[in-house]
């Protein structure tokens, strides 16, 4: 078996290939800046990807938010819509980047197996799943990076037959299944590309652990009131019916033992950081 803080630390940095570090986008304003910016809606548009398409490209890190509208809508600056349009070249490899698939069948004719097999692979860690959707029998469909997949046949022929390798045997005897912990490790791992801000680190840290646990890391009131603010929104797709939310809200919360001390001792570590911003500016956060 892996050892678990290994694999939480190597999920986390999971990335897509070739995602952008992520910056403040739109720095200096000025006169005329907001006829820069434009919503979503248009940015995909412009950008010639469907709604979905857009969402992951800038959870990937591809396409950086803007400052936000009043009411707190993203925007997107014309000057990064333009840096991606030139990046991205021939036209279409901005799509392929964030072409998904959703389920082990979809998947497994990505990779030339069958479903079984894939599940096999998803559920052991070789592939992360991007995202994913409830449907309408409470069951958990994950979506894949169709590139990712690709990737991960050409570097690994031998794992499309053949038998199982020892590690995954064991794992699958005892019915392990790394799918969510492996998407929250990369989802953890791209909220935190996206600030720098001590307190803001925290908060993504400290939402993926349980309540009780929360409360035990961060006993002062006042400074879980700050990360609940700073909390980030469900990912893109999160169902609002209340007991397909019920089901996704277990995937956006650590599970096994390990794994959450893992996310405490980080939330431990994020928190002495930000305490000591603020007593030293008073900028955020409780002094």
């Amino acid at each position: 078996m892996m050892q678990m803080g290994t694999a939480l630390r190597d999920d986390v940095a999971v990335c897509a290939e070739g995602a952008a570090t992520v910056g403040t986008a739109c720095e200096g304003g000025g006169e005329g800046a907001a006829d820069k910016l434009v919503g979503g809606v248009q940015a995909a548009g412009e950008l010639g990807l469907s709604r979905s398409e857009f969402a992951r490209a800038v959870q990937l890190g591809i396409v950086r938010a803007g400052p936000p509208a009043v009411g707190g809508a993203a925007r997107y600056a014309r000057a990064e819509l333009d840096r991606v349009r030139s990046a991205e070249s021939p036209p279409g490899a901005l799509r392929a980047r964030v072409e998904a698939v959703a389920g082990a069948q979809a998947a497994a004719e990505v990779l030339g197996v069958g479903p079984t097999r894939f599940t096999r692979l998803a559920r052991c860690g070789h592939v992360t799943p991007v995202g994913y959707r409830i449907n309408r029998y409470r069951a958990v469909v994950w979506f894949y990076l169709a590139a990712e997949l690709r990737g991960f046949a050409a570097r690994e022929p031998g794992m499309l037959r053949g038998i199982a390798p020892p590690e995954d045997r064991e794992l699958m005897t005892a019915r392990a299944d790394l799918r969510p912990r492996r998407w929250r490790g990369r989802h953890v791992g791209l909220l935190l590309r996206r600030t720098a801000d001590p307190w803001e680190r925290a908060a993504v840290l400290a939402s993926v652990l349980p309540e009780e646990e929360l409360w035990e890391a961060v006993p002062d009131p006042a400074e879980r009131i700050v990360l609940a603010a700073l909390a980030p929104p469900p990912p893109y797709g999160h169902p609002q019916v209340p007991a397909a939310a019920a089901v996704a809200l277990s995937l956006l919360k650590a599970g096994p033992p390990e794994e959450v001390h893992w996310y405490r001792t980080s939330l431990d570590f994020a928190l002495t950081g930000a305490r000591g911003q603020s007593k030293s500016t008073g900028e955020r956060g409780p002094t």
